[in-house]
């Protein structure tokens, strides 16, 4: 057997310690903003900022100018019972919203899939629903529970009266994100499923089920932001939440301006923190990559020896 060139051997030797590499590629479920987008992104995110502390120095000046700012009316909050009284009201909110997140995510679940129905009745039943329900104000729905029921005989608890226009209402709304979630996915994972011998039912469940739900989790967590807002309707109806709270108790201190920017910095830290976690949620599958198959390693050349 000849021998080989060190120059062949060399290439041979390094082609097989050479460290194999994985090409990896990125799957976002949005376009990236090209250069002019960006900079635009950024102009207006500058002109937004310096509008919001332009407004914001100018209500310090006037408010100091009408002696708000003075210590004396500041005292109160500085104060545990009255950090303990408004937190009661916090803790209001976050049971009315709670209960409004998973009975409307219940409903909103199966009026998604109502809508996407191949059965005509359902399919008309979900769809008149959700439209309805979306266009009827909260508001309305409140009252007719605060005066109309009770006229009926139907006198319900008052977290009730305000839980169960609220779920009316943001169950439409859950039902249309998930669906916008099931019709993203591409239409070959529902075929996959029937093709692995699973029914209808279980190609649903288990498979187009948890990718829609991760996809639109983003989207859920800014809904229940939009829904803890909501709750604030709850002092039409006198029930303890943050705001109820803060009306009587700026009709007992006589500070209404303080009060409620202590409502607002509390609403702002508590609904803040779940945009935050949307936010974190959203970009997380952006991250999401998809792994290549390894490059196989080039035959050797006929007729080049390898030595090893």
């Amino acid at each position: 057997m000849s021998a080989a060139s060190p120059g062949v051997a060399k290439n041979a030797a390094s082609k097989r310690q050479a460290p194999k590499r994985t090409a990896r590629q990125t799957v976002s479920l949005y376009d990236e903003p090209g250069p002019k987008t960006r900079r635009n992104i950024r102009i207006w995110s500058a002109v937004v900022i310096l509008l919001l502390v332009g407004m914001v120095v100018a209500g310090l000046i006037q408010f100091g100018s009408k002696g708000q700012l003075d210590a004396a009316k500041w005292t109160p909050f500085l104060s545990w019972p009255v950090w303990e009284y408004l937190l009661v009201g916090l803790w209001g909110t976050i049971q009315a919203a709670a209960l409004v997140a998973v009975l409307g995510g219940f409903f909103g679940l199966f009026l998604a899939l109502g809508r996407l129905s191949r059965i005509r009745p359902i399919r008309w039943v979900s769809t008149a629903y959700i439209e309805i329900a979306r266009t009827i104000p909260v508001l309305l729905l409140i009252y007719l529970m605060l005066f109309g029921l009770p006229q009926l005989g139907l006198n319900f608890p008052l977290i009730w009266k305000l839980v169960i226009p609220l779920t009316i209402a943001n169950s439409a709304a859950f039902a249309e994100i998930i669906r916008a979630g099931i019709l993203g996915l591409p239409s070959g994972q529902r075929e996959a499923g029937i093709s692995l011998g699973m029914s209808e039912a279980q190609t649903t469940r288990l498979i187009v089920l948890p990718q829609a739900l991760r996809f639109v989790t983003p989207s859920l967590v800014t809904q229940l932001v939009s829904l803890v807002k909501d709750t604030s309707l709850g002092y039409i109806v006198a029930f303890t939440e943050l705001l109820y709270r803060g009306q009587v108790l700026s009709s007992f201190n006589h500070l209404l301006i303080q009060t409620f920017v202590v409502v607002t910095l509390i609403y702002l830290v508590f609904n803040g923190t779940l945009s935050t976690v949307a936010a974190r949620l959203r970009a997380r599958p952006s991250k999401r990559s998809i792994r290549k198959p390894d490059a196989q390693e080039p035959a050797p050349i006929v007729g080049t020896p390898v030595l090893d």
